[in-house]
């Protein structure tokens, strides 16, 4: 199945002339053969443009080749406008799959005649994307909901195409420079989030916990869930009526302060990831709008909750001294940092990674602030890290995927967002408050149940420790005692060695001379003293 589904890929490639877009010279030298000899490239390109090819060749390829080109339509400074406007119809314009399916799901799952669950269902998709699609349906209390379905069959697509994915992730790991980038370790971090995406139970929790973070936000409104009716693969949720945030034109047209609304987006994201360790990381256009009520004062209103991401504490620290520092041009501390948090190995020295890094960052951060691009900021540093054994994080995955779909969704609708600008107030005033009075009071709280549920265990802890440390100190007083033992007894053994070793060369001896001595017994005495005489002059010459 593997080798069939490698074909395939193959063939969309080629039947969409996908290569006329790659720089093949670049490519294994087998695809550049597959490419070459495959009969399909006779075919003609046609009217269609390249990103119209790329766009039906993701879309035929399945859900993780459509999410992939998700996140680069967020990227338009990166991306040609032909193509990233192409590859924004992935978000809500997946081709569905028919709507008496869609009816036979919900009917499967809710276990309950479609009449039954809702006073109306529309049978034709409101969207449709790479895994789900979404109907418009009315409950039976009059209110109006989205059913939200798993697409038929998904499952053995996905496993087919993460297969491959660690496939190629072992092949990467035989290459030194790629080994470093752990390709497994980050392929097993992205299954286990796309595999989330396929029970929606999860989505509807991360969305009630996102809704009770930002209840009553004048900056996110999340959506209601209606747990009634919902199950793994069906998730009924209130249904919104906003812009859609990629539609600039309309938003332009209610008079919405577009500035206000991408800088309100940048808030919402540190809001999430530093004050709530808790953050939507699917935030492409196609899962938010706005409100229409307030333009001057615009609201986001987020869905699909399937993917978000979390941070330790440790981590978060991490994370917001090296943005600071960043922002403060502190080469030093971010080169620091990196090796206090084991980034990079601990052999590396500060101040020859710092030199490098400013090297990269210092031409970038010298342009005006609307001009500079936190992906460009991370790829030349990425890039400089490499060179001291940096690895990839698999947990900062997520987030500096959701930080990129930010920065590209804010350009997009004020080209002079200034992101530095922005964070920098909100990551400073975080930080003194983790650091802070405020920052201890609320670790103490946080604390408190478990310290005054052990607190009267206290005596009995100590007792014990103190037990623990007798005894410790007993065994090692034994030990001690049974060493000097086997010490004494190996000087002993030593000392028998010495004796027998000393009887058996004597008794050698005696054997090579008792012949001698025989003869010399035999012997009268002027002829020993000749013979010793002899033997003092043989000596002396």
């Amino acid at each position: 199945m593997m080798g069939l589904r490698l074909l395939r890929i193959i063939w969309v490639i080629t039947r969409y002339r996908l290569d006329t877009l790659l720089p093949l010279a670049r490519l294994p030298w087998w695809l550049r053969l597959a490419f070459l000899l495959s009969p399909l490239r006779l075919v003609p390109v046609g009217r269609r443009s390249g990103g119209e090819r790329l766009r039906l060749a993701l879309e035929s390829l399945g859900p993780i080749f459509v999410k992939f080109g998700q996140l680069l339509s967020t990227r338009r400074d990166l991306l040609p406008e032909e193509i990233a406007d192409e590859l924004r119809r992935l978000q809500d314009q997946v081709p569905p799959f028919p709507g008496r399916e869609a009816r036979a799901l919900v009917e499967a799952e809710l276990h309950l005649p479609i009449d039954a669950a809702f006073a109306h269902f529309e049978p034709e998709p409101l969207a449709s994307a790479s895994i789900a699609q979404v109907h418009a349906a009315r409950l039976h209390s009059g209110e109006d909901v989205v059913v939200k379905i798993i697409r038929p069959g998904i499952d053995s697509v996905m496993r087919q195409d993460m297969a491959l994915m660690y496939r190629v992730a072992g092949l990467l790991t035989l290459i030194p420079e790629a080994r470093r980038l752990r390709p497994v370790e980050v392929v097993r971090d992205y299954e286990s989030t796309l595999f989330d995406e396929l029970d929606l139970h999860k989505e509807a929790a991360n969305t009630s916990q996102l809704k009770r973070n930002f209840k009553d936000s004048p900056l996110l409104y999340v959506p209601t869930i209606h747990w009634s009716h919902t199950r793994r693969r069906v998730m009924v949720q209130e249904r919104i009526h906003g812009v859609p945030v990629a539609d600039i034109a309309a938003l332009r047209t209610q008079g919405t302060d577009l500035k206000r609304l991408a800088e309100r987006g940048v808030e919402i994201f540190f809001t999430q990831v530093f004050r709530d360790n808790f953050f939507h990381a699917d935030m492409h256009p196609g899962n938010i709008f706005v409100a229409r009520e307030n333009p001057h004062d615009p609201q986001y209103i987020a869905i699909d909750c399937g993917i978000v991401g979390s941070l330790t504490r440790e981590d978060q620290d991490y994370l917001a001294r090296n943005l600071l520092a960043f922002f403060h041009q502190d080469y030093y501390e971010v080169a620091a940092l990196h090796i206090e948090s084991g980034w990079v190995g601990e052999e590396t020295r500060a101040n020859e990674f710092a030199a490098a890094i400013r090297t990269v960052c210092e031409p970038i951060l010298e342009k005006p602030l609307k001009d500079i691009s936190f992906g460009q900021v991370l790829l030349g540093l990425f890039q400089t890290a490499r060179r001291f054994n940096m690895e990839v994080q698999p947990q900062l995955v997520l987030l500096q995927k959701t930080l990129l779909n930010i920065e590209g969704l804010g350009r997009q609708l004020y080209p002079d967002l200034d992101l530095w600008t922005t964070a920098k107030p909100y990551l400073e005033r975080w930080m003194k408050e983790r650091a802070g009075v405020t920052g201890f009071w609320e670790s103490l709280k946080r604390q408190a149940p478990e310290l005054s549920r052990q607190l009267p265990e206290l005596p009995s802890v100590a007792h014990q420790a103190l037990s623990r440390i007798e005894h410790e100190h007993r065994q090692r007083r034994r030990q001690v005692q049974a060493m000097s033992g086997i010490q004494q007894q190996l000087r002993e053994n030593r000392r028998s060695a010495r004796r027998l070793r000393l009887g058996l060369l004597l008794g050698g001896l005696a054997l090579v001379w008792q012949p001698l001595f025989e003869w010399a017994a035999g012997q009268p005495w002027p002829v020993l003293a000749a013979a010793t005489l002899g033997l003092l002059l043989l000596a002396w010459q």
